[in-house]
């Protein structure tokens, strides 16, 4: 499956939520959701069908994709590998995907959403552990030390995302004079703000 291509507020409507996807622009007037919130499509303002049990898994699988950016190919392994180690699979599910570096570079404000971190991260602008790292994809552990490269550091839409005020998660430690952060622990999940109902994604997985 290829990687989506088309506007950012269809996919929100679609989830009927906003996924953030645009990062701080999802919180202005401007933003689409905001005007129309129904579905997209001919029939998206009509009535909505009552969901099949299927359909509500069907449907908390692709936000979860949709927020991380994650293709369907990728996605089954992240849920292959969070089935075979210990613990509750769908809390190994959300930390799997939250270690994702494009999703750290996020987290720590380097970046004003994870779409714009993943084009970064492949365009060699941040290190892990001193090394140049252009895989979005890559998952990093407690004690890595994620960085903006030198070259890198007067970027403006790092230097402005940097600027805005976020939440930092308490997973995570940020120096934002020096450009650094910190996986500091693996997250709990009550310490991952991602709205999605990750035990949804594992039934539909167990179940096709």
């Amino acid at each position: 499956m290829s990687r989506y291509t088309g506007p950012n507020c269809r996919q929100c409507r679609r989830e009927g939520a906003k996924l953030f996807l645009k990062g701080e622009r999802c919180n202005l007037e401007k933003c689409a959701f905001e005007r129309r919130s129904y579905a997209p499509g001919q029939h998206g303002q009509g009535m909505r069908r009552k969901q099949s049990e299927y359909s509500v898994q069907l449907r908390a699988k692709q936000k979860m994709a949709r927020i991380y950016g994650i293709r369907e190919g990728q996605f089954r392994k992240y849920y292959k590998e969070s089935t075979r180690v210990a613990g509750v699979s769908g809390e190994n599910l959300l930390r799997l995907l939250e270690g994702r570096l494009d999703n750290v570079v996020f987290r720590l404000g380097m970046a004003p959403s994870r779409k714009a971190a993943r084009q970064l991260v492949r365009h060699n602008h941040f290190t892990v552990n001193g090394k140049r790292v252009n895989v979005p994809s890559y998952l990093t552990s407690p004690g890595d030390v994620v960085s903006v490269g030198e070259g890198s550091r007067k970027l403006e839409v790092i230097q402005e995302s940097m600027r805005r005020s976020r939440e930092l998660v308490a997973w995570l430690t940020v120096d934002k004079a020096n450009l650094v952060g910190t996986v500091a622990e693996r997250p709990n999940r009550g310490d991952i703000p991602t709205p999605v109902e990750e035990q949804l994604v594992i039934e539909f997985y167990s179940r096709v």
